[in-house]
C-alpha cells in the first residue's frame, strides 16, 4: 500500500508501477513465509487447497491486467482497496480457534480465488483483501490467519510476477531494491505480529488501507 504510490511518485505509469510492485512484493512473500513457520503449524491441508486456489487466481488476474484499459484500471483501484480495508474492520471472531463450517469453507475458497485475481491484477493491498476473506470465514487466531495469508499471497504474487517478467514492462531499477526491502520487512513482520495486540493491529491495517484508497482516488478522479 506504500510502495505502489511511491512508484507513481517517481514517475512510473500506473500499469508499470503495478507490475514492478508485484515483482517486488514477491520477495516479501519469501521473507514472511520463512518468518511465519510457527503459526503455519497444523495448517497444511488448508495450505494445499487454498494455495492452489491462490495460484490460479493470481495467474488469472495477471492476464486480466494486460487486457484492461489503463484508465479503467486506475479508476477501479481506490474502490477495491477501500472495500478490503473496511472488510478487515468487520472482523468478528478472532478469539476462537475452530474449524470453519462447510459453508464457510466454500466461501473461503471462492473468496481467496477472487482476492488472488485481484492480487494478480493489482498487487497493492491484496494482502488486506486476503486477510479479510480469511478472518471473515474462519475463527482462527489473527496471527495464524496472517501467516496463512502470507503464503497464499506469495503464491498469487509469484505466478503473476513470472507472467509479468515475460509479458509486461518491469522497471528493474526499482524492482531490485524494492524486492530487497520487501524481503527484509517480510522476514521481520511475523515477529511483530506475534507481539502486537489484535485489535489495534486490525485497526492499523484498515486505516492504512483507507488512507491509500483516498490518495489514489484523488489521483484518479482529481
Amino acid at each position: 500500500m506504500v510502495s505502489y504510490p511511491a512508484l507513481l511518485a517517481v514517475g512510473l505509469s500506473p500499469v508499470a508501477a503495478n507490475v514492478t510492485n508485484t515483482v517486488g512484493i514477491t520477495f516479501a512473500g519469501v521473507g514472511s513465509t520463512l518468518g511465519s513457520r510457527p503459526e503455519l503449524t497444523g495448517q497444511r491441508a488448508r495450505l494445499r487447497l487454498l494455495g492452489a486456489t491462490a495460484v490460479a487466481g493470481g495467474l488469472s488476474g495477471a492476464g486480466l491486467l494486460l487486457v484492461t484499459p489503463a484508465e479503467a484500471f486506475e479508476k477501479l483501484v481506490p474502490f477495491l482497496i477501500g472495500g478490503a480495508a473496511l472488510a478487515v474492520l468487520a472482523r468478528p471472531r478472532a478469539h476462537l480457534d475452530v474449524t470453519p463450517s462447510p459453508r464457510d469453507q466454500v466461501l473461503q475458497v471462492v473468496g481467496i480465488f477472487l482476492a488472488a485475481v485481484y492480487g494478480g491484477y493489482f498487487g497493492a493491498a491484496a494482502g488486506v483483501m486476503m486477510l479479510a476473506v480469511l478472518t471473515l470465514t474462519s475463527a482462527e487466531l489473527l496471527p495464524r490467519s496472517i501467516a496463512l495469508k502470507n503464503v497464499l499471497l506469495f503464491g498469487a504474487n509469484a505466478v503473476a510476477a513470472v507472467f509479468f517478467v515475460v509479458a509486461a514492462p518491469v522497471a528493474w531499477a526499482a524492482a531490485v531494491p524494492l524486492g530487497a526491502g520487501f524481503f527484509l520487512g517480510g522476514r521481520l513482520g511475523p515477529s511483530v505480529v506475534r507481539r502486537a495486540p489484535a485489535r489495534p493491529l486490525r485497526l492499523f491495517i484498515a486505516v492504512a488501507g483507507l488512507v491509500v484508497a483516498a490518495r489514489l482516488a484523488v489521483t484518479a478522479y482529481g
